[in-house]
């Protein structure tokens, strides 16, 4: 499913005490590294959370230095920036990602650009997310995947 950013934010999230949003810099590489291997995919197109750090197109939610929420371009093309965002498990439904995702789409917007976000039909919390911020579905798209399938000894009925 593909959305594209058409109002603003339903609401402004009151953060929790102590959490700040700011744009990612070279010196936050380290700390996108330690979210360690399950949102390693959040740098991934970067090439790594030093190239994600230094490239100025990420938003994260930080108690002290530790991120809990990054929200970044994760494709970027001439008009559009499809978005993607992670928050740490144990910080889920505090509204950082969409604080970190209002402040990545203010950016866009101020690029010239369109924020655009991709996810799956049965992602509901990706979806959630996306509306809260704003987007509404421009369209669904079939993914297909090439390969050898998935080899199964026992089959059962």
């Amino acid at each position: 499913m593909v959305y594209v950013q058409r109002t603003p934010p339903s609401s402004t999230p009151r953060l929790p005490w102590g959490v700040t949003v700011r744009r990612l810099t070279p010196e936050h590489a380290p700390t996108l590294a330690e979210l360690g291997t399950d949102a390693a995919w959040i740098h991934s197109t970067w090439g790594g959370p030093t190239a994600l750090a230094a490239s100025g197109l990420g938003w994260a939610a930080l108690r002290k230095d530790r991120i809990l929420t990054v929200a970044c371009a994760y494709l970027l093309s001439s008009t559009y920036e499809d978005i993607a965002c992670v928050t740490v498990p144990e910080h889920r439904r505090e509204h950082l990602a969409i604080a970190c995702v209002t402040a990545l789409c203010t950016d866009i917007a101020a690029r010239g650009h369109t924020a655009s976000w991709s996810c799956s039909r049965d992602n509901r919390p990706s979806r959630l997310l996306a509306w809260t911020a704003g987007f509404r579905l421009e369209r669904e798209y079939v993914h297909y995947v090439a390969g050898s399938p998935t080899r199964h000894d026992h089959l059962t009925a």
